[in-house]
């Protein structure tokens, strides 16, 4: 078995803090906000929370363009108001962990302000910049997350510098020792406040290589680095070097965001000699409805792509590093609504995605409403983007002709980080129970019938089956520690797996289609001494006839 870790044994609820809960009634969630939930979250029996930023923030990227890495957003509240959120949280025995985002700052960061002021500042080098290329003109064919190429001139200096997202988003040089110093003692005085790890931002991409050349150009029109990137071996170098000088004596958790990543590559950040993290967030799962290349469209995730990648993952790191799980983020538009049903099997396909995740091998997260199964928005016009990525897209491909308006806020609709972000759905109150003032953002219409009030006060609601899940990952080990186990990748309309340990052996199997499926279960389970531990389906009749109903999920239980 591999060697026991809490955060092995943890389920993470992930907060975006702008959306989660408004104290003071300005719209914007607030560090308070996440206080006056923290029993709702004990309840739920989640173990850790991770926070995404809270810093101050210019915001043009929702606090992912950090502007002081040692402060609290006043938006948010203050740092006695964190400290505050640590204490209840602790004494709760809630883990608490926070966004470490290194790979780039704001543009109004003291930093890069300095740097970009004078071409012989100290902090100048804690940028990556370069001289135009040949003809004058940018120094690669490089194009920036967001939009446009990751090149903008500094006219002053007559340099570029580099930025993989946005132009307010500049990439740190981490070949600059005194820059990852500076990035360690800040790390040092988060932990001595008394957090319990870190969640990385798109770490896999902080060492760019030394080839800065052109790439082939994708749909974007220019060429996405991020593979090239994600393959420099020197992001190993400097993980160890950050374990050594900064993790080192702390009993923290650490997941990093791992874009591009490879299942090597993830051996390597997760090896269980815990030199580099303890888990990484892959997303080709994420991928297989064209994120990979172009996002913007509305096809589908198939079955069975998604049933091999899962397994590639889960097998690959058995024993040699471990898994993140997750169906969504804030980066990500809601599951429920790109592999379920949003209509009367709403709550039924929702239990059965949970029951996916939450049984296989790795730490679940679960993103704030995911356990009411909150859905994707239906956006009506741009006004009510509040995503960079989202809002350059639309205005570069209406106005290119390339996509139609109509079908390009449809896409939006399907596709964007927005759809995540709406604000969490406490009650069927003006306001969501989320704020009492103008929310940041619009929430989402149907929170009149989605919403915590409601389904806190039903036995079989969604929140309620949450509650059940991470109780059952209390109770059984094998949950946590046994070995996956595939069953027939090739199926496109029931995902199913075995998972082993021990005498204890699990068989999972969900139906992803809303129609009744013959699914007959290895000969290892069809005896009388199968139990029926877990389903979705209130009078299921998978033991008798081994049908699956519309998105049913089953899990047996076999004890040798």
């Amino acid at each position: 078995m591999d060697k026991r870790k809490w955060w092995k044994e943890s389920v993470v609820y992930q907060i975006y803090p702008q959306s989660f809960c408004d104290d003071n009634g300005d719209g914007i969630g607030d560090i308070l906000g996440i206080i006056k939930k923290l029993d709702y979250l004990k309840w739920l029996g989640v173990d850790v929370l991770w926070l995404s930023p809270f810093y101050p923030s210019p915001g043009y990227d929702n606090g992912y363009d950090i502007s002081d890495y040692e402060g609290v957003d006043p938006r948010y509240g203050t740092m006695e108001d964190f400290e505050r959120l640590l204490a209840e949280a602790h004494s709760r025995d809630l883990k608490v962990i926070i966004d470490l985002v290194v790979n780039h700052t704001s543009d109004e960061h003291p930093w890069f302000t300095a740097a970009n002021a004078d071409k012989t500042a100290p902090t100048r080098d804690y940028y990556i910049w370069r001289e135009p290329g040949s003809d004058g003109q940018l120094p690669n064919n490089w194009g920036a997350l967001f939009g446009g190429p990751a090149w903008s001139l500094d006219r002053d200096s007559e340099e570029y510098y580099l930025h993989l997202f946005s132009p307010k988003q500049p990439d740190l040089n981490w070949e600059n020792p005194k820059l990852r110093a500076d990035v360690y003692a800040m790390m040092d005085c988060w932990l001595a406040r008394g957090v319990d790890g870190f969640r990385m931002d798109v770490i896999s991409l902080i060492a760019k290589p030394a080839d800065l050349s052109d790439g082939p150009v994708g749909p974007s029109g220019y060429f996405d680095p991020r593979g090239r990137i994600a393959a420099n071996p020197r992001v190993h170098e400097h993980l160890r070097e950050m374990r050594q000088k900064a993790l080192a004596g702390h009993d923290i958790m650490t997941v990093g965001e791992a874009a591009a990543t490879t299942l090597e590559e993830a051996r390597r950040f997760t090896n269980p000699d815990g030199s580099e993290l303890d888990m990484v967030f892959q997303f080709e799962h994420m991928d297989l409805d064209g994120g990979e290349t172009f996002k913007w469209n509305d096809q589908v995730i198939p079955l069975p792509e998604l049933k091999k990648v899962m397994a590639k993952w889960q097998q690959g790191l058995e024993q040699r590093g471990w898994n993140a799980l997750f169906w969504n983020n804030h980066d990500q538009p809601r599951m429920l609504s790109r592999l379920g049903d949003e209509g009367e099997l709403r709550e039924t396909s929702a239990k059965m995605l949970a029951v996916c995740l939450h049984m296989l091998k790795g730490t679940p997260f679960i993103y704030q409403g995911e356990e009411l199964g909150m859905t994707n928005m239906c956006f009506a016009s741009s006004d009510q983007l509040r995503d960079s990525e989202s809002r350059n897209a639309y205005q570069r491909y209406t106005e290119d002709g390339s996509i139609s308006k109509e079908d390009m806020l449809r896409y939006i609709s399907l596709k964007s980080r927005d759809n995540a972000r709406t604000p969490m759905q406490w009650s069927g109150d003006i306001g969501a129970g989320f704020t009492t003032g103008k929310p940041w953002m619009d929430i989402n219409a149907n929170y009149t019938v989605i919403n915590a009030q409601e389904q806190k006060s039903r036995g079989d609601s969604v929140l309620a089956f949450y509650r059940e899940l991470i109780r059952l990952r209390r109770n059984y080990a094998v949950i946590v520690y046994g070995e996956f186990v595939p069953d027939d990748l090739d199926n496109p309309d029931v995902f199913a797996y075995q998972r082993c340990l021990l005498h204890q052996r699990l068989y999972v199997c969900c139906n992803f289609t809303s129609q009744r499926q013959q699914w007959v279960p290895p000969e290892a389970f069809a005896g009388d001494d199968v139990e029926l531990l877990l389903t979705n389906i209130e009078a299921s009749t998978y033991l008798e006839n081994h049908q699956l109903a519309p998105y049913e999920a089953v899990v047996l239980l076999k004890e040798e």
